[in-house]
């Protein structure tokens, strides 16, 4: 799937398109999603397609992906991931998944959404074969698939043709998010000290 011929399907197929896109990218698929929605934020700002319908496409396809992989690593167990990625890149990024899931636990898979958005196909494999608690897993998914089809169908809504500019305001938007996750995260951290030391 080329992505010359993905990027010009987006008016014809419009938001089937986008959801295939965003459901096959959250499976570890070399698919354009953020530039698929980036374009077709473009087309909903001509009037060619409708803003809600594309966001709601993006993330329905995204929080699928999220299921099925969750899903079939936890039917599978570990030994179906590792077969998945017996080596090479994405072996590494199975690994990074883990590193970041044993540092921030369930957070991990809301920021896989969207900040290192390269993790979360993997951090889905490994959460199902480890077991963790579904919902919590679904909602931090749908939080995280929320802000990442937000800024990128977002952008391209702002920005209409101009996909540099949007690409530019994207990633402006992650660094932004990034920066206020980590200060809530810190602060939060620090009331837990405070309150510690209260009872201390």
């Amino acid at each position: 799937m080329s992505t010359e011929w993905v990027l010009a399907a987006v008016p014809t197929y419009g938001p089937w398109l986008v959801a295939l896109v965003t459901f096959l990218s959250c499976l570890a698929l070399p698919v354009p999603a953020s530039i698929v929605m980036l374009v077709a934020g473009g087309f909903a700002a001509a009037g060619d397609l409708a803003l809600w319908q594309v966001a709601a496409a993006a993330l329905a396809g995204a929080v699928l992906g999220d299921q099925t992989g969750f899903w079939v690593a936890r039917l599978g167990g570990r030994p179906l991931v590792e077969r998945l990625a017996p080596e090479g890149p994405r072996a590494v990024a199975i690994d990074r998944a883990r590193a970041q899931l044993a540092a921030r636990g369930i957070a991990a898979v809301f920021l896989t959404r969207w900040l290192v958005s390269p993790l979360g196909p993997y951090a889905n494999f490994v959460t199902g074969a480890a077991g963790y608690p579904w919902v919590p897993f679904t909602a931090a998914g749908i939080a995280g698939e929320a802000v990442w089809v937000g800024l990128y169908v977002g952008a391209g809504y702002a920005f209409g043709d101009d996909l540099e500019a949007a690409a530019a305001m994207a990633g402006s938007g992650l660094g932004l998010l990034a920066t206020g996750t980590v200060t809530l995260g810190l602060g939060w951290w620090l009331l837990g000290l405070a309150r510690q030391n209260g009872q201390g």
